[in-house]
């Protein structure tokens, strides 16, 4: 195994990291609410009376942020992604992603970030059950097919 050091950006993914943590203690601290995103989502179908507000500019500002960063962001800063998958594999993936969510009882921003820091047992072994199927996913797809 080797590191593709052009890639690798280790102060990104710990600033990244520490404003995802900030935010889900935040989060929890203000609002009395675990910061998992496919609850807030899910929470809009069907919605709440009063309940709906938060929860859309919640997802506006998810929408919004990567826009005003791109705008914001020095030129040639930022790099497009690159996905080895045509449309159809990113539907189908998203979608068996929303229905693991749903018999998880959660994703992995609302067990693994926020589950584990509670020291939640539910929230572990959903999380151990998210990475090991990633792990089982990436081994099949670059190993054996």
């Amino acid at each position: 195994m080797s590191i593709d050091w052009h890639h690798f950006t280790p102060w990104a993914s710990l600033s990244g990291g520490i404003l995802l943590g900030v935010a889900s203690a935040l989060f929890i601290l203000v609002n009395g609410r675990v910061l998992g995103i496919s609850g807030i989502l899910g929470g809009l179908l069907p919605p709440k009376v009063g309940d709906a507000g938060w929860r859309l500019a919640f997802l506006l500002g998810m929408l919004a942020a990567p826009l005003v960063y791109g705008l914001l962001a020095p030129p040639g800063f930022i790099q497009a992604p690159r996905i080895d998958a045509g449309f159809g594999t990113i539907v189908i993936a998203g979608l068996l992603v929303g229905l693991g969510t749903r018999y998880g009882s959660g994703c992995t921003s609302g067990h693994g970030v926020c589950g584990l820091s509670r020291l939640s047992p539910r929230s572990l072994v959903a999380t151990l059950a998210f990475m090991a199927a990633g792990f089982a996913m990436v081994f099949v797809v670059r190993h054996m097919l």
